[in-house]
């Protein structure tokens, strides 16, 4: 057995385990031979089960720990789903007629290495949707296909009734590449061990390999080796006595790989001298730390509904909620897409239109460290890795309260088998105590007057894992009217390795400034480096119809004239309707207060006021980098807050349809140079929320639920408060359930 051979037979015995937690999340174990479902328990000859059956036949079955909620029976086994609306995604059977179609195609019998990135559904023009009434004939279906055949990209449309494939731009020729298949991620997790250079190196350091494991990162796009090839890179870590595997990264060894040809192409080893962070106190599974009923900090709690939910999930897709009703699919991009978003008026009696889409196009995490091992991390979570990609299944219970229903999504694997992502999406009924509306009347009055009502909300939820960190994404529907979207990041910091073990260590120059970490001293030999989230939202609002104008309306400091009034100032609202796309383009600042309408000039109130929307910011955070720094080059759509655009179909994804090594000529920033009209037009409002993260040591060795979120918000749409007929909670309606006392 020659070296080379050696080390490969070495590395499959290494990380069995860890090919096996990684892939295991993204399948579902239906026997596929009839069903024709990508299942990993069978021969399946998918390059991705090739490798996890070969591990999973040698893998005992972990027991599971008895806090684990009992698993939840599938929703359903997807094989006999039809679509039901023409925003349905595609189902099983549609996905294996888009790969027996394309099989035959002369672009995939040519014998060229091919990979399918995207198989998703074309969906049908916005005007025949919106008009499409339940009973009607669904539009023809269509797929929407993006491969990669050889070195080259293609975009394809896939008729799945007639069979037709149509080739649109094929190969594109713009910058970039599609964002990356599971297939790809994991073959990279394996491409540096078939290295005998790689291997030496880790000898070198006096490491076994059997205690190491690679992650796969993607580099962003700076010139030089990034120019003419399709790679990524990968950093490695310590597993030796831990699970959490961040916490020991092998400081300044980086891999450059080819991702067509699976080739390492350089070997960057700049950290010899900086150890390995040790293991201590970096796990943080249940069942290894010592959590008893004496040392529970809170009792268990649950909502119960003895009535049953209040919402509905019609046709799999459609749910109905109190005075909402909305059109809900699985994404592997985007993860969760809100389409046909309406809500019912209860003094004129009509289900009016809201939002046509809503979903999240990009997410941008750049980290601020600049050196050789780090200058790269400037991470697009969608269009790189695949939001929905990323998603994990929902744990009941945890993820999710008692009374969720789950969605599951149905993807395509590289070679066009379809998959399903089981639990994906939560949709939960939620009371926190929160209050709907109120007023109790003062004794002074002598009215006797105490009215309130409870505030109840629907919840939808997905939780995607990016590799180390989570992200939980909610869209929040309140009775009132109001549409909350938020954001929580936990899950592990990207952690460097430094000699210092703590602070007093750091050195100093001679005018006793501290030497730049870029980041904070988390523990021993831990740094957690300061870095950024943006997650952009593409909010495609259709108040009242599609046709809509963005206003700015401006809080103005009036001056009194002499003698006026005893006030000196007041405040005023000042209106400016956006003619154009630059005027629409929103940086927010606090000494310049404002709120965001979107309008329908068209519709008004029995008083004269148009009805409309606002987008309300939380808080949030604005890109600091230079522009012209590659990066945010490609993360050019973190400029402004807020966009305004023209609908345009092509016009979806904020870092651009192809993000993966883009050099940032497609994206949000690029399209909104176009200065197109906006006013009473089709129009979509981009907005982006932002975090400035400066690690502390609470967020080791893993980060508590860190959140922010922005409104849709019903501006002069209703004629009064649309809740004014909601009921107060009585006693008779709810459940009593017995406590248990507690002692002192």
């Amino acid at each position: 057995m020659d070296q080379k051979s050696f080390f490969r037979l070495i590395f499959l015995i290494v990380t069995a385990g860890f090919i096996i937690s990684f892939t295991s999340t993204y399948f579902s174990h239906a026997p596929s031979s009839t069903t024709g479902i990508l299942d990993c328990t069978d021969s399946s000859s998918s390059p991705l089960c090739a490798s996890r059956n070969f591990l999973f036949n040698k893998q005992q079955p972990r027991p599971i720990p008895k806090q684990d909620p009992k698993p939840k029976t599938k929703n359903h086994d997807h094989v006999s789903d039809t679509p039901n609306h023409p925003l349905d995604p595609l189902t099983v059977v549609e996905i294996n007629k888009v790969r027996s179609i394309l099989s035959s195609h002369a672009l995939f019998t040519s014998g060229t290495p091919h990979a399918f990135h995207t198989v998703v559904l074309e969906e049908p023009d916005k005007n025949l949707v919106r008009h499409w009434e339940k009973g009607n004939p669904l539009p023809p279906r269509k797929a929407s296909v993006i491969a990669r055949v050889g070195l080259n990209t293609h975009v394809l449309t896939v008729d799945i009734s007639t069979g037709r494939v149509d080739s649109e731009n094929s190969p594109v020729s713009v910058s970039g590449y599609p964002m990356m298949t599971i297939e790809e991620m994991n073959a990279m997790t394996v491409a540096p061990f078939a290295n005998a250079d790689f291997n030496r190196t880790i000898i070198s350091r006096g490491i076994n390999l059997t205690d190491v494991i690679c992650f796969p990162i993607s580099c962003g796009w700076f010139g030089n080796k990034e120019e003419n090839a399709r790679v990524i890179k990968s950093q490695c870590f310590l597993t030796q006595g831990t699970p959490n595997f961040y916490m020991r990264p092998i400081e300044g060894l980086t891999i450059l790989v080819d991702l067509d040809t699976k080739q390492v192409i350089e070997i960057s080893d700049t950290g010899r001298a900086i150890p390995i962070p040790g293991s201590t106190n970096t796990d943080y599974r249940f069942e290894k730390l010592a959590t008893t009923d004496k040392t529970r900090l809170l009792n268990p709690i649950s909502i119960e509904q003895p009535r049953g939910p209040s919402f509905v999930i019609e046709d799999n897709h459609l749910v109905k909620w109190a005075n909402w009703e909305f059109h809900l699919k699985p994404d592997p991009r985007a993860g969760v897409v809100i389409s046909l978003v309406r809500v019912h008026d209860p003094d004129t009696q009509e289900t009016r239109d809201v939002m046509y889409k809503g979903f999240v196009s990009e997410l941008f995490v750049p980290y601020m460290d600049p050196s050789d091992a780090w200058y790269f991390k400037t991470y697009m979570d969608a269009g790189e890795y695949g939001f929905g990609l990323q998603a994990m299944p929902l744990v009941p219970l945890n993820d999710c309260p008692r009374n969720a229903a789950y969605m599951d999504g149905v993807f395509a694997a590289a070679d066009g088998t379809p998959f399903v992502r089981e639990n994906m999406v939560c949709i939960f009924e939620s009371y926190s105590g929160d209050i709907g509306w109120r007023h109790s009347e003062s004794p002074i009055t002598g009215i006797p007057i105490r009215e309130v009502r409870p505030k109840v909300t629907l919840v939808v939820r997905m939780a995607a894992s990016v590799g180390n960190y989570d992200y939980i994404i909610d869209y929040e529907f309140q009775t009132d009217g109001l549409i909350k979207a938020k954001v929580g990041l936990s899950g592990i910091l990207m952690v460097k390795g430094t000699p210092y073990q703590n602070k007093n260590q750091v050195e100093k120059d001679k005018d006793g400034n501290e030497e730049e970490l870029h980041g904070t001293l988390l523990s021993e030999n831990v740094i957690g480096v300061i870095h950024d989230h943006y997650v952009t939202f593409y909010l495609d609002l259709d108040v009242d119809g599609p046709d809509n104008s963005f206003v700015k309306v401006n809080l103005k400091r009036q001056e009194t004239e002499p003698g006026e009034s005893p006030r000196k100032s007041y405040l005023k609202a000042v209106r400016n309707i956006a003619k154009t796309e630059k005027d629409g383009q929103i940086k927010l600042s606090l000494y310049d207060p404002s709120e965001f309408h979107v309008i329908n000039s068209g519709k008004s109130t029995r008083v004269g006021n148009p009805t409309g929307y606002k987008v309300v910011p939380r808080t949030t955070a604005a890109s600091l980098l230079d522009h012209d720094d590659p990066p945010q080059k490609r993360g050019a759509f973190t400029n402004n807050q807020i966009w305004v655009t023209p609908y345009n179909k092509s016009e979806q994804w904020a870092g651009g349809l192809f993000t993966y090594q883009s050099h940032g000529d497609d994206t949000l920033a690029v399209w909104s140079e176009r200065d197109r009209d906006i006013e009473n037009k089709d129009i979509v409002v981009w907005y982006t929320l932002g975090f400035h993260h400066i690690p502390c040591q609470e967020d080791f060795p893993i980060m508590p639920t860190v959140s922010s979120s922005f409104d849709l918000k019903p501006v002069n749409f209703f004629e009064r408060n649309p809740i004014l007929r909601a009921a107060p909670n009585f006693e008779h309606d709810l459940p009593v359930c017995g406590v248990q006392s507690v002692s002192a």
